[in-house]
């Protein structure tokens, strides 16, 4: 059974969205773009994430061959504060079992096995029970990558925790860095990392207003001094 939450709403306003640990993982500035600063811009892949999420999220708790799967299961950590969705929760035996949805394919980084893992550490602490693997359920694959909640993942992704809930807290967003992902990221037009990253030196452009003062109060060649 879930443990009540807190009286105090101070702790539950405090709690940092488990999807934002994968905001973080990828790419920080775009973690604060979208958590701290309130921008959002949708694309093609971003669309195509929320109808996937709304078909499973809209499904109704079911049972088969023994599992029953919860969808839509809201999530709480208040040992890490984490909360979230988890976009469906099967139970084997009495053994919470996260499963999350994805548009594309398997990525080379960790962002979304982070992202299950937060789900799990908050499962650990609702039921009370260790949750020793969840899966990862890929659109373009069309198949489950079972995810090993191991030491190393749970310390990478309470880690990130850490850090998003202190980037939260000081609410600062982090400068922009260019890097190849930019141009896939819905968010590229806002942050604008290539033009931001080198801002122009003050400096330089003080020298530049000076050059065309001067240029524009000397005489001209043929003109009378």
């Amino acid at each position: 059974m879930m443990p009540p939450p807190p009286s105090d709403p101070a702790a539950e306003e405090a709690l940092v969205p488990v999807s934002a640990l994968q905001h973080m993982l990828f790419c920080p500035r775009q973690c604060a773009l979208i958590h701290i600063e309130r921008v959002w811009a949708e694309d093609g892949a971003t669309a195509e994430g929320h109808l996937l999420h709304a078909r499973v999220d809209g499904g109704k708790p079911d049972r088969r061959a023994g599992v029953r799967t919860v969808r839509a299961l809201t999530l709480r950590s208040f040992a890490h504060g984490l909360a979230g969705k988890a976009d469906a929760v099967e139970f084997h035996g009495g053994t919470p079992y996260p499963v999350e949805y994805k548009r594309g394919r398997p990525k080379a980084h960790r962002a979304d096995e982070v992202q299950l893992c937060a789900q799990a550490l908050c499962l650990e602490e609702m039921f009370g029970v260790p949750v020793p693997a969840g899966a990862l359920f890929y659109a373009q694959t069309n198949k489950r990558l079972v995810v090993a909640f191991d030491p190393d993942l749970r310390a990478l992704t309470i880690r990130i925790a850490a850090e998003t809930g202190a980037m939260f807290t000081a609410g600062r967003t982090p400068p922009p860095r260019a890097m190849p992902a930019c141009r896939k990221c819905s968010l590229a037009a806002h942050c604008q990392p290539r033009k931001l990253e080198r801002p122009p030196s003050v400096s330089r452009w003080l020298l530049r207003q000076i050059d065309d003062t001067v240029s524009t109060d000397l005489p001209r060649p043929n003109e009378a001094v």
